[in-house]
């Protein structure tokens, strides 16, 4: 029996608007961070979210926490839309959500002790009264691999890899349903990266967090997630289970990304065709897929229409050449649904 959804966002946009012009002529323009992006996460799984810098999915994260702004959508906790909490609604979102952010000296308070960072969010959350507070700070530091005695010390009298130990501690500090990580592992040294991670690994297992894990390094996401989404210029371009993702890719983006994955073996060939050129501005997306211009699969078609998320129910890509895809005509738009099975045709890409 598959675990119950926790978490379902819906049809997910973040807009940004953007300054005029210094003579103020023209329509006023706006950045779409994310465009139309929909997700599921289980109690317990842990989903990656990857892609290159700037696609879109630091944002993603942030704004179904309502840690940013987002423009519409659904974002369904336990069946209940977030999208517009307010009030005792925003304060179950704080309470059951948590995020373990980038940088981790950036995200810790330098002014605060360890002991002191921690337990301001018991209080704030009523997690523990004041004669408790000291004890579930060192249960908690235990928990995530820390040293009691590092209560009385400050952020800048610890390691990269202590400090998001910390901010480990104190996301689990309010007992939290569910977490994204943002990059929470980029700034650190290789050896404490698998550290952290493992940690994560051990934390997911016994209290069955539902994650996602926001990450541009596919080795570490293979290694963590169970599903794997693929976003490039804030749409998902591909999605499924992260052994099937890795192994068959159906999206020319995605197999390029898993073909520049480091290889310690030197036999082990660089790719004949590298991913080329720069993801074009987000303020002004070509027509049709988004990708086409860097694609080498790239067809007429591909400039038609945005192809949409087609396949079997756990393995999708938004391209034509994917099984169950399809190709349009010049004005054409997509159908608003999705096929759930692959249909006859076996070009991949």
């Amino acid at each position: 029996m598959s675990d119950p959804v926790l978490l379902e966002v819906r049809n997910l946009m973040v807009e940004f608007p953007m300054a005029r012009s210094r003579m103020g002529l023209g329509p006023r323009r706006s950045l779409r961070a994310v465009s139309d992006v929909s997700m599921t996460v289980a109690a317990g799984e842990t989903v990656g979210l990857v892609g290159e810098s700037g696609s879109g999915k630091s944002t993603f994260g942030r704004a179904i926490l309502r840690l940013g702004a987002l423009t519409s959508g659904e974002v369904l906790l336990d069946g209940q839309d977030m999208a517009g909490a307010r009030g005792a609604d925003l304060a179950r979102l704080r309470r059951e959500t948590a995020m373990i952010f980038q940088d981790p000296y950036g995200s810790l308070n330098p002014r605060l002790t360890v002991g002191q960072t921690i337990g301001e969010v018991l209080r704030v959350h009523g997690k523990a009264g004041p004669d408790g507070t000291g004890a579930r700070v060192r249960e908690l530091l235990d928990l995530v691999g820390l040293d009691a005695a590092l209560m009385t010390r400050r952020a800048g009298d610890l390691s990269g890899g202590q400090c998001q130990r910390v901010g480990i501690a104190r996301a689990l500090a309010i007992e939290p349903r569910l977490i994204v990580a943002d990059e929470c592992v980029a700034a650190l040294d290789v050896s404490i990266q698998g550290q952290i991670i493992n940690l994560l690994m051990d934390l997911g297992r016994r209290m069955q967090l539902g994650m996602i894990f926001v990450a541009h390094d596919l080795a570490m996401v293979r290694r963590l997630c169970d599903r794997i989404a693929v976003m490039y210029l804030g749409r998902i371009v591909e999605e499924g289970p992260t052994e099937e993702v890795f192994g068959a890719p159906r999206h020319p983006y995605t197999r390029s990304l898993i073909e520049a994955i480091p290889e310690i073996d030197p036999q082990h060939s660089l790719p004949a065709a590298p991913l080329a050129g720069e993801p074009p501005s987000p303020v002004d997306l070509p027509a049709g897929c988004a990708f086409h211009p860097r694609c080498p699969l790239a067809r007429a078609e591909c400039r038609a229409a945005v192809p949409p998320l087609v396949g079997t129910r756990a393995h999708r890509a938004a391209c034509i050449l994917a099984p169950g895809g399809r190709r349009y005509e010049a004005g054409e738009n997509p159908p608003e649904t999705t096929s759930e099975t692959p249909t006859e045709r076996t070009e991949t890409c």
